[in-house]
């Protein structure tokens, strides 16, 4: 699954015909970045200790003394890392939802 299939739009500067940024454009494009945040979790209940998670977002994902993955940031900006590392975990225990609506990115709902 890419960002796009996940439903996330690039992100570009806003500006007029001279050049300048819009504060209307800005503020609107800073409110949808909000929207457009994730909330990532990962279900200790689940999570075997495999480090795929770790592997694939070193920056993204840690493991503690109990070998349980947990995200360094658990409300952050859309990330291709951050949805690979879901799709790796081998029991799907991290979950991928949208901060602002609650709605799932992944794992995808059948």
């Amino acid at each position: 699954m890419s960002l796009a299939e996940a439903g996330v739009e690039d992100e570009t500067d806003v500006e007029d015909e001279a050049g300048v940024e819009d504060e209307t454009d800005v503020e609107e494009t800073e409110e949808a970045s909000m929207a457009d945040r994730w909330h990532i979790e990962v279900d200790r209940d689940l999570c075997i200790g495999s480090g795929m998670c770790v592997g694939g977002a070193p920056e993204e994902f840690r493991l503690d003394a109990a070998r349980q993955s947990h995200p360094v940031s658990p409300d952050r900006e859309p990330s291709e890392e951050v949805l690979a590392a879901a799709e790796s975990c081998p029991v799907e225990a991290i979950s991928i939802t949208r901060a602002a609506t609650g709605e799932v990115v992944f794992p995808p709902e059948e």
